[in-house]
């Protein structure tokens, strides 16, 4: 059983080495990706004339392979795991500025008119009212964005060795080790099956008031990522 995780010595980490950094390199820059719609939602949700320019260019970027993306990066952040999670945080942004500004948009006026009239200002309505009515749409938003992040981040094995788990199936095709290509697919799987687990969890723990057959909240519409 220790021989199935032996990895060759240029990996640089053991199994459980490899699964910590793709873990970093899916998720930091998921969580950089969400503070950066919060803010520019909100915006979009205020100047409604805002949102369809944000959507174009969110869409455009996310259009990017991501290899093209590593390669204008390269000249500025190098062979880093920021070349890799740069494109990852932009990336997100297509699912959660949506997701956000859809769950902002649902709360109901009477509950707005209600937190202005308890002397609520615009920042403290929307951390305290409207960002956790929203909470079921973005937690949608961020099982699909951190799903997603955690699939590309293989792709980073073409640059100097940045992928995680990605590198660990770029060595069984050189070695010719299925035991290392089989590792790195597994592996990813269920660290995506497990991080949306978790993220379940989350949605029900923050969303109290709401029935348990309601929490099924439908997934924003499915981003085409295989591809990249």
């Amino acid at each position: 059983m220790n021989g199935l995780f032996d990895l060759p010595s240029d990996l640089q980490h053991s199994y459980w080495g490899l699964i910590a950094l793709h873990l970093r390199e899916a998720l930091l820059p998921v969580l950089a990706g969400l503070l950066v719609a919060l803010p520019v939602a909100q915006l979009c949700v205020r100047l409604r004339w805002l949102y369809p320019p944000v959507l174009w260019v969110t869409t455009v970027l996310y259009a990017i392979p991501s290899l093209a993306f590593f390669v204008v990066l390269i000249d500025y952040t190098g062979l880093s795991e920021r070349t890799v999670m740069i494109p990852l945080a932009v990336y997100s942004l297509v699912v959660f500025v949506p997701a956000i500004v859809d769950g902002v948009r649902s709360v109901p006026r009477e509950t707005l008119d209600a937190a202005t009239a308890m002397g609520f200002g615009p920042v403290r309505r929307y951390a305290q009212v409207q960002l956790p009515i929203a909470a079921p749409a973005i937690i949608a938003g961020l099982r699909v964005a951190s799903v997603s992040s955690i699939s590309l981040v293989s792709v980073g094995m073409l640059i100097g060795n940045q992928g995680a788990l990605g590198n660990l199936l770029n060595s069984g095709m050189i070695y010719n080790q299925p035991r290392l290509i089989w590792l790195s697919v597994i592996g990813t799987a269920v660290l995506a099956v497990l991080v949306d687990a978790v993220l379940i969890g989350l949605r029900i723990l923050v969303t109290p008031w709401m029935p348990r057959d309601t929490r099924r909240t439908p997934r924003p519409t499915a981003l085409k990522d295989a591809a990249r």
